[in-house]
Order: C-alpha cells, then structure tokens, then sequence
C-alpha cells in the first residue's frame, strides 16, 4: 500500500518565504502522521509486523519506519514483542477504543430513560460529557412540545455557561477546573459568569445541592437545569440536563424539574454500577 503524498509548490525565491516554509512544514507534518497511522493499520492487520515488512508495505526506507515506530512506541501506541522482535498494537489504542466504547454504552444506556424524562418534564432532554472545557451532547430526547430547541448530539457547548458544563466541572478538583479554563471567561449574554472565582463558587453550590442551573447565561431566551451521572466509582462521567424556553421554564420550576432530572440521572447511574444515595 503506497503511502498518501502531500505536495507543496515550491515557493523558493519569492517575498512569501516565511509562508512557504511554514507550508513545507505542516505538510511535512501532516505527511508524517498519514504514515503514522498507515503504520497502525498494517500492524493491526498483521497481528505482529516487523520494520522491513511495514517498509516494503510503505514503500519507504526502513529508517522512516524505524523513526516512525520509535514515537509510537514512546505514546503506547505499538508495543515490540522481545528485544529485536516485531511490533503490535500497544495500550493506548486499547484504552482509546474502550473510552469509545463506554461512551456508546453510556449513550445506549441513557437514551430510554432520557426519553421518558423529556415525556414528563415537557422539555428538551440530553446528555453531555466532558472535553476539555466543552460539553458534549451525546444522546438528546425531545419533548412534544411546539418550541423545540436546536441541539443535537455532537454539538458542544462552554462548561461555563451551560448548566451540563457546570454539572462536568463540579465532578473535578479546583486544580483541574483552573487548568482547564482561563480566568478570564467568555460572556455571551448579561447573565453569563465570566469570572473564575465567581464560577468556582458556584461550583460549591452545585457540589452542595446537587444539581446546577443556568439562566439565559449561553443564548436569551434559553434556560436550563442539569443532574449528575456517576459511574461505579462514584465519580461524574456524565451530564443530564433539562433546557427549554425562559417563558416556559422558570426560575420557580427549576427546583422541582431538577429533582425529575436528578432522579433520571441516578437511574442512569446505576445502570454504570453506581451504589451511592
């Protein structure tokens, strides 16, 4: 299998200099990891393969494909089985694929009790988890009402201001929430809390009560309630979150509404192996 050329024009001797070396390294760049992971393919196809195998597959010097294998080896990615031996898949692809794969069992988990939560609330229900500093919906139920809001699974959102994002934040230590995002936090709307001690206290009192809120602090018009969801660890994985229009749902309602979220959300859990109250 040849390996995907990435061309550069050759811009030498012209007053873009400094551009065209930029481009000759990122496509330096972007050319060395399409190796990378032609690599991976072939070991993974393989089961073992040595230096000269993938080489001759490659169609490049086996000093490339040393290089190549020597960065992977360092991140986990292949593994040399004996001293002098071929090479496999290593760890990280292991551990990558299983964070996949309970991200599916997680969704397929939730997605019945979502829908049964959407049904009783009236609302737009879903499902986020943790990246980085955005929340990322994973699984959405819509109610039957006549406004319904345009999320969708995939979208991510700021953890600052969206109720899930606070509910994600409330799970990790101060350290971690400071390492993760800026002091200075974007504002969106009035109502957005753009300062981070503000934003940790908050957190205190999301820790507190159990369940965190936002008021048209992403978009005006747009409220929202989220719950925890733990896995058998007793820590937060996971997101649940009731949103819908400020007119139809209020201030006053977020206390009930959030108590039918943090229900739906510990059922959920326990489906994780979570034990606690």
């Amino acid at each position: 299998m040849a390996s995907s050329e990435i061309s550069v024009s050759d811009t030498s001797g012209t007053d873009d200099g400094d551009d065209a070396g930029r481009a000759v390294t990122r496509g330096t760049a972007v050319q060395s990891v399409d190796r990378a992971l032609e690599v991976l393919e072939i070991v993974a196809r393989l089961g073992t393969a040595g230096v000269t195998a993938i080489a001759d597959e490659l169609g490049v010097h086996k000093s490339t494909v040393s290089r190549l294998l020597g960065v992977l080896d360092a991140r986990g990615f292949v593994e040399q089985v004996g001293e002098r031996g071929k090479y496999r898949l290593g760890f990280t692809i292991v551990r990558l694929a299983g964070s996949a794969t309970a991200e599916r069992d997680l969704a397929k988990a939730a997605q019945g009790i979502c829908d049964m939560l959407a049904e009783k609330v009236g609302e737009t229900t879903n499902l986020a988890v943790l990246d980085e500093d955005r929340a990322v919906n994973i699984v959405k139920a819509r109610s039957e009402s006549e406004v319904a809001l345009r999320t969708w699974v995939g979208q991510g959102s700021p953890v600052h201001a969206t109720s899930s994002g606070k509910i994600l934040l409330s799970g990790l230590s101060r350290d971690e929430v400071r390492r993760r995002l800026p002091s200075r936090l974007d504002s969106f709307t009035e109502t957005t809390v753009t300062s981070s001690t503000a934003l940790e206290q908050e957190l205190e009192a999301v820790r507190s009560r159990g369940w965190a809120s936002v008021r048209e602090e992403l978009e005006i018009g747009l409220n929202a309630v989220s719950a925890p969801v733990r896995d058998h660890t007793g820590d937060v994985v996971a997101a649940l979150s009731v949103s819908g229009p400020a007119y139809r749902l209020e201030p006053d309602d977020f206390a009930s509404v959030a108590a039918d979220a943090m229900s739906a959300a510990l059922e959920i859990s326990r489906k994780l192996g979570y034990v606690g109250d």
